[in-house]
């Protein structure tokens, strides 16, 4: 009998495995990240190897057997089933890359995708210490749990911003590239999201960064769904002089010779109110986007402008601006009121 004592019948198999498990993990590194795809089909096909050689030679990963454990097979056993653990936790990240991937959503899900790694991690790492090293994982997983209490308490701002964003990404609020508006007027566009914030491109170039706990406690407006088009309102005081008619004329001339401005649905001239001063007018229309408000209300303005001049039709004085008469002369023309209507 051979003097190897830790049984033949298991040696050749545990070298293998050990061998398939070193070669999958250079091969993995040599593929790179740019080649997740790749990756995948060799991390699937070394698990398969790994699990094939594995079942054909009885050996199970989660206990040892007793001809294992004598002599120096206890370091072959143990590696190679670290190394099926490690090629499990990688095969099952790969199917959540190529998942996203496929989905088109690796940005948006990235936070969602860090959790389930760490779950994934965490699992095979309490695996590996209760399967491979026989460590009691109950105590183990105690004593960890108040430590993460502990550790929760003193990182409760930035637990809640970990915590919002996850439910922010699950709930699909919004998308990288989104445009999006807080309660308190803040706008951007989603240019990144991470663990503890989300950041803004705002109208002015200017990265707005926002705690995720803060976009979670506010109403969040998503100005790019169910499109990207932003409608736009402006009002219009016009001298009361001029027929209503000929004001909705001239101000539906100047929606339609706008070219920075979406046509369909067509813009809309709406007539609010009258008085004696002035005609008030609001302008309805839409942009492609809600980064070119900005250039089209600009070419609104000179549109007006023009047809004004060209059709005759003058401005009225903002509401605001009316000069009143002093008090003297307010009592002076009641009275002259009063007169006037006692007489008629």
């Amino acid at each position: 009998m051979s003097p190897i004592m830790f049984g033949e019948h298991h040696f050749l198999p545990l070298v293998l495995i050990n061998l398939l498990g070193l070669a999958g993990i250079l091969i993995w590194h040599i593929q790179g990240r740019r080649r997740p795809t790749a990756r995948l089909v060799v991390q699937i096909l070394f698990f398969c190897c790994m699990s094939l050689v594995l079942w054909l030679a009885g050996i199970s990963p989660y206990h040892f057997d007793y001809d294992e454990l004598q002599d120096g097979g206890i370091l072959l056993a143990k590696s190679a089933r670290i190394l099926w653990w490690l090629h499990l936790a990688w095969t099952m990240i790969g199917f959540l890359h190529i998942y996203l991937t496929l989905n088109r959503r690796p940005q948006e899900a990235h936070l969602l995708q860090d959790l389930i790694v760490g779950i994934v991690y965490l699992g095979v790492a309490l695996s590996v210490i209760g399967f491979v090293f026989g460590a009691p994982v109950g105590p183990l997983i105690a004593t960890s749990g108040i430590v993460v209490v502990i550790i929760g308490l003193a990182l409760q701002n930035t637990l809640a911003d970990v915590f919002s964003g996850i439910a922010l990404a699950l709930g699909h609020a919004y998308v990288i590239g989104d445009w999006i508006q807080l309660a308190d007027g803040t706008e951007g566009r989603v240019v990144e999201t991470n663990w503890r914030s989300t950041n803004l491109l705002s109208g002015g170039y200017n990265v707005v960064v926002l705690p995720n706990s803060v976009l979670a406690k506010q109403g969040v407006t998503n100005r790019s769904r169910p499109d990207e088009s932003h409608q736009i309102s402006l009002t219009i005081r016009i001298s009361a002089i001029h027929k209503p008619r000929l004001v909705e004329e001239v101000m539906l001339a100047v929606l339609q010779g706008c070219e920075r401005i979406v046509m369909n649905p067509p813009p809309v001239v709406a007539l609010k109110t009258i008085d004696a001063i002035a005609i008030e007018v609001e302008l309805f229309f839409r942009v492609a986007s809600a980064a070119g408000r900005m250039s089209a209300q600009n070419e609104i303005i000179d549109l007006i402008y023009e047809h004004c001049r060209a059709n005759g039709i003058s401005l009225a004085m903002p509401a605001q601006s009316l000069v009143c008469p002093p008090i003297g002369e307010q009592k002076e023309q009641a009275t002259l009121r009063a007169i006037s209507s006692g007489a008629l």
